[in-house]
């Protein structure tokens, strides 16, 4: 397996090796001691799976706060989806930061998230289907977001309508948002540079 750092600190494309013949393919998708050599000692503990009908649908931006901050493990697994990692954590070198990458079924990359950043991402295609680890527990109690088209994160989307929940269409921007690693989880309008 090829593991790329991206911008983001900690972050990380996974690219299988692909063994195939005459009956299809084989690929090893998950194996621990890939990620202890990138770095990451945490297990996976919960899997998730997400259907998309639409192109466009854009889930996020998602995070949980402390103590259940979720490092991701996401690859898409039918269609294609426009994945985005943002730092949110304050003391990174990388803090505000994003990096954008394109899982589909047919390149089979993954994307690392880790704890203490923003995950999002947008279907590309209808009929898009996204499967992802994390190494903690679903905490309704501690989820947060920012709303996708905030300004100061200044991620370019796809030029595509985007699909919403209602709950991510009233996400706070950035100012007002609760971030991972800021005393008492609020953001107090600190002006960032």
């Amino acid at each position: 397996m090829k593991i790329t750092a991206l911008r983001v600190e900690g972050s990380f494309t996974l690219d299988p090796a692909l063994y195939g013949d005459h009956r299809g393919y084989f690929m090893e998708t998950f194996r621990e001691s890939h990620l202890k050599d990138a770095g990451i000692e945490r297990p996976f503990i919960q899997e998730n799976q997400s259907f998309s009908a639409s192109a466009g649908t854009l889930r996020g931006i998602h995070y949980q706060l402390p103590p259940y901050e979720q490092a991701k493990l996401v690859r898409c697994i039918r269609g294609s989806i426009y994945d985005v990692v943002i730092d949110l954590r304050r003391d990174s070198p990388t803090f505000l930061q994003h990096a954008a990458v394109e899982l589909t079924s047919d390149n089979r990359k993954q994307l690392y998230v880790p704890a203490g950043c923003g995950h999002a991402f947008m279907t590309l295609v209808p009929d898009t289907e996204v499967l992802y680890k994390t190494d903690a527990y679903y905490a309704p109690e501690h989820e947060a977001g920012i709303h996708w088209a905030d300004h100061q994160l200044n991620i370019s989307w796809p030029a595509l309508k985007p699909v919403l929940s209602q709950k991510d269409e009233k996400l706070p921007v950035f100012q007002f948002a609760r971030l991972p690693g800021v005393k008492g989880g609020i953001n107090d309008g600190e002006k960032v540079r």
